[in-house]
């Protein structure tokens, strides 16, 4: 009988999450590796993880900082910036953790001989006709699940989600209860990692932006028949379906409907102007193929917690063409839709365009 403890390469943030997560696998009886990525250190602080060290160390497991940063900045960062300066809104998170983050924990234990992979996400992964699925976990308020609708079936059958049957206030009271205090009270992170805030302040620091600032420093607000509202600071600073912070005083509520990136123009509408209910995607994956395409019905989400609705899905050359039985407003190219099928994510895209 083969005795040898299961291996676990555990992504490790130096929050709560992760830390709960390498507990809860210690409990399990895997022999788990802690790996915290160095992806982005704002002004080079490594709170994160001098934590993760710490925790790791009072865990008794092994730990390694993986320096990623150079590779994020050109493959995450610089996709960011460059999305909001094409006039589209970019979906940092998705790009990162299906086609960065998970690949790259994938390789470092393929590395280092280990056999599965973990994070502190709070998703499922079920096994359904010998295929594997993502799908929501527990905890609604948490679920990450339309994150990663593009992970290939050998990440996903190696995967281990400790949480996925746990809420967050249950993680913060097991910490707390091991005598981990200031793993049970670290805030959550919000946002992008590298951008938590507001994307507008971090944009205008940047080399790129810069570069053409003083090319689009003032532009238009257009209504759809192309006549004059107000100037705006610049084009890369606006998003569709942006309602707040237009800086301009009508007598009724106006959105952002489209960005032309060539004129410098912003159109606005009402809110009945956003609907579509086409929409086509690129770099789309499916866990099945003919399973997303022959479903008379998919649950189709263009954001993490709403604007759900449902359609048919069929393939026009590269692409996906995505009909919608009900219009959706506010859909930005460059953003991602998800497909879900009795809770299990089947697949997603980029969207391209709609209409």
């Amino acid at each position: 009988m083969n005795t040898k403890k299961k291996s676990v390469l555990l992504g490790m943030s130096g929050g709560t999450d992760s830390s709960v997560s390498a507990m809860l696998l210690l409990d399990a009886g895997y022999d788990v590796t802690g790996v915290t990525f160095r992806f982005y250190e704002k002004d080079g602080d490594q709170t994160h993880l001098k934590d993760a060290q710490a925790l790791a160390q009072r865990l008794g497991i092994e730990h390694i900082a993986y320096d990623a940063r150079q590779v994020f900045s050109e493959q995450i960062v610089d996709y960011f910036v460059n999305e909001y300066l094409a006039g589209r809104t970019p979906v940092p998170c998705t790009l990162c953790n299906n086609y960065f983050k998970w690949p790259l924990l994938a390789r470092l234990a393929d590395e280092r001989g280990i056999d599965h992979i973990a994070t502190g996400h709070y998703v499922k992964c079920v096994e359904r006709n010998g295929k594997h699925y993502i799908t929501s976990a527990v905890d609604q308020d948490k679920d990450q699940s339309f994150f990663l609708w593009g992970l290939p079936q050998d990440i996903l059958k190696r995967m281990i989600l400790p949480l996925s049957d746990m809420t967050k206030t249950e993680a913060r009271a097991l910490a707390a209860s091991r005598g981990f205090e200031r793993v049970a009270t670290k805030r959550d992170s919000l946002g992008v990692c590298f951008c938590p805030m507001d994307y507008r302040s971090f944009l205008r620091e940047t080399d790129a932006y810069k570069k053409i600032a003083p090319l689009i420093a003032q532009g238009d607000f257009v209504d759809e028949q192309g006549n004059f509202i107000a100037h705006h600071e610049g084009y890369p600073f606006y998003t569709i379906g942006q309602r707040r912070g237009l800086g301009i005083d009508l007598n009724r509520a106006v959105f952002v409907k489209d960005i032309d990136v060539e004129n410098n123009r912003v159109v606005l509408s009402d809110l009945k102007g956003l609907e579509k209910q086409v929409m086509w995607l690129k770099d789309w994956r499916a866990v099945d193929k003919e399973e997303l395409l022959s479903a008379p019905s998919v649950d189709v989400r263009i954001r993490y917690r709403k604007q759900h609705n449902t359609g048919r899905v069929f393939v026009e050359g590269d692409l996906l063409r995505v009909e919608l039985n009900e219009p959706l407003t506010a859909v930005a190219a460059g953003q991602a839709a998800a497909f879900y099928s009795d809770g299990l994510v089947i697949g997603g895209g980029i969207i391209v365009r709609s209409e």
